[in-house]
């Protein structure tokens, strides 16, 4: 199938752009400047100039595919409200462009979005309050649009690993090497899920191919590695102590990472496994952290 990926050239879309080569698709990646063009192209696909602010060229690429894998983000948490807002609008417009067409979009969230007692489950749905409100807005609309005629599904990732590192442990090794200490909140017991980058590709992969439309997927390898655990690692690779930061210093601690650090965000992916045939086979978090080096290939 001729698959239109935003993100193709990021951490998981380089990737992912292999994966469906490899199993005999083709893709048509989003390219926002010439050094994403060349990379996409150098893993052999094709590049479409554009970016997430172009709703009209979204649907342009979108209706002239197979289907959609949608990546692509603004992480930028200093405008974390427009950054949802330009997601929700991009994908509107190539959930239009599909409609009635029974063609596949998997669209992204994160484990992050759900917040209860115990583990959060693939049919949990997300609130629209907080943290969530923002990119929650998107999850809604991927999930609506499978009674539109669109073969829609929802990939939810925890903490991806692999090497070299991106996402917020890499950001807890700068703070440490910063601060001089690896720091966790409380007691440290609170969890963060986690799935190494390739585990979460096969799924991706496999959603797009054959999973029910109005799913939402969990791309959860470990449902919870505690942020102590996490810390210590950290510690013990830079050879800093650890140290317990009490709530009313987390924010000046940790900057914008401190309205997350302390969350417990215990994830089960029991529904995914079963429903798509998908077992994460890669090395675990915490084992990839000390093979990997992350306070060493993680930026200064």
């Amino acid at each position: 199938m001729r698959i239109f990926m935003t993100g193709a050239s990021g951490f998981i879309g380089e990737k992912l752009t292999r994966e469906l080569i490899d199993h005999g698709h083709q893709v048509v990646g989003l390219a926002r400047n010439e050094e994403s063009a060349a990379k996409i192209e150098a893993l052999g696909a094709e590049a479409r100039r554009g970016d997430l602010t172009d709703p009209a060229g979204l649907a342009e690429a979108a209706a002239a595919s197979d289907g959609v894998i949608h990546l692509a983000y603004n992480h930028d948490f200093s405008r974390y409200e427009q950054s949802g807002k330009e997601d929700l609008a991009a994908i509107e417009a190539m959930l239009v462009a599909l409609a009635g067409s029974d063609k596949p979009f998997v669209g992204t969230s994160g484990t992050g979005m759900i917040h209860k007692h115990g583990a959060i489950v693939e049919t949990d749905s997300v609130r629209l309050e907080g943290f969530a409100s923002a990119r929650g807005r998107s999850e809604i609309a991927v999930i609506d649009a499978a009674g539109k005629g669109v073969r829609s599904v929802v990939v939810r990732l925890p903490q991806v690993h692999d090497t070299p590192p991106k996402g917020f442990v890499p950001r807890l090794v700068e703070i440490a090497k910063e601060k001089g200490v690896a720091a966790y909140v409380g007691d440290g017991g609170n969890r963060w899920p986690a799935v190494h980058r390739m585990d979460a590709v096969r799924l991706y992969r496999l959603a797009f191919e054959k999973a029910t439309p109005g799913t939402t997927l969990h791309a959860v390898g470990e449902e919870g590695v505690a942020l102590r655990a996490i810390a210590e690692t950290i510690a013990e690779g830079l050879d800093v102590p650890t140290r317990s930061i009490p709530a009313e210093e987390v924010q000046a601690h940790f900057g914008w990472l401190g309205f997350l650090v302390g969350i417990d965000n215990l994830a089960s992916s029991a529904i995914t496994r079963k429903s798509m045939d998908w077992q994460p086979r890669e090395i675990g978090m915490i084992d990839d952290m000390r093979a990997s080096g992350y306070w060493i290939t993680s930026a200064s």
